[in-house]
């Protein structure tokens, strides 16, 4: 994305309703997908393939947060406590929701939370990149590990 776009700094509502504070964008990297809490196949993937980037970034994997922004009201916890447990689940619900999504840029594969978009956002709270649904699965991970060994914040 040129010029990468700041994000605000906004407090969303957890999985179980507490708010998650300004901060959740700032100091590491993330890999943040925007879908329907009940996480369809598409989402499922998504999630699957962000996990498995950041595992094998090794020792670099603490530098890495993953978080999903829910659009629905239906949350699959279940899944997401068995099978990503490290996952930030937050609702994208409330006053800030619009400000944290406007700046994200259009596709012509539809509106930010449909298009199964991976989008990754610097410690600054920066959105950098985005990964349509049919990137191949390794340009994130290609990347991640580029940006991390250039990057000397988060």
């Amino acid at each position: 994305i040129d010029p990468a776009r700041p994000l605000p700094a906004v407090s969303l509502p957890t999985a179980d309703g507490s708010p998650s504070g300004t901060g959740f964008l700032r100091g590491k990297w993330t890999m943040l997908y925007v879908g329907d809490g009940a996480c369809d196949e598409r989402c499922r993937k998504a999630l699957y393939l962000t996990r498995q980037s950041r595992i094998a970034l090794n020792k670099d994997m603490d530098r890495i947060q993953r978080v999903l922004l829910a659009t629905g009201t239906q949350l699959d916890s279940a899944f997401f406590a068995t099978e990503h447990p490290d996952l930030l689940v937050l609702k994208l619900q409330g006053p800030d929701a619009a400000r944290l999504i406007e700046p994200m840029p259009a596709y012509a594969d539809g509106p930010v939370g449909s298009t199964g978009r991976i989008y990754l956002v610097d410690p600054l709270g920066n959105l950098l990149m985005s990964y349509p649904a049919s990137a191949p699965d390794k340009a994130l991970l290609t990347d991640l590990k580029k940006l991390l060994r250039l990057s000397h914040i988060g």
